[in-house]
């Protein structure tokens, strides 16, 4: 991962698909997981502000600023961060919303088999991400939504990876690695675009 990432340049996918599943996660409301989203940012080369969100996130002084809000004009971004990063967060923020109001379709007996998957620690990233996948699958038959198919797969991704580390917190960063390198290998042609279409 390349934390080194020049204002107006090509973010490599990594760092792209990190900044999504990281914005999506802080995004969502009802977490169980904000310590270990905090600690994990901490790690994550995503830009400061968005740290600095999660962190306002756990204040309970009620001083809570806010830097990113879908469709209104007070975006404040940092001097180093492109427009890229700026409108992934926006997608990412999006999908939380659509989440938000859906993930009472996930059956939790789903969410609950993909977490008990996850604790086997023999398992390989390549053997999590085809649970993973397994997942998805299942939550496509349920989750009946009216929007394009890769839109449909992305958001209940993100939305599966939520209920993991919701379910079982000290599993988020495996499911967060392995939601990322799943999207990578599944949908980032169509993140890539549909970024693309939200800068034009």
């Amino acid at each position: 991962m390349d934390p080194q990432v020049s204002n107006g340049s090509v973010l490599p996918n990594e760092h792209i698909t990190n900044i999504l599943v990281f914005s999506f996660f802080k995004n969502c409301s009802n977490c169980n997981f904000r310590v270990e989203l905090e600690v994990l940012g901490d790690e994550l080369p995503v830009p400061a502000y968005l740290k600095e969100e999660c962190d306002d996130e756990l204040q309970t002084d009620g001083n809570r600023s806010s830097h990113l809000r879908l469709g209104r004009p007070e975006i404040r971004l940092e001097a180093d961060s492109g427009s890229q990063e700026e409108v992934i967060q926006i997608i990412a923020e999006h999908l939380a919303q659509i989440g938000d109001e859906i993930e009472s379709k996930v059956h939790p007996s789903l969410v609950q088999n993909l977490a008990m998957q996850f604790m086997n620690m023999n398992l390989s990233e390549a053997e999590r991400s085809e649970c993973l996948g397994t997942a998805l699958e299942q939550a496509m038959q349920t989750c009946l939504m009216d929007m394009e198919l890769e839109k449909k797969k992305l958001m209940l991704i993100l939305l599966l990876a939520k209920k993991v580390a919701n379910h079982k917190p000290s599993l988020l960063r495996d499911i967060f690695r392995t939601t990322v390198n799943f999207i990578n290998q599944n949908l980032f042609t169509y993140l890539r675009n549909l970024a693309r279409n939200e800068m034009d």
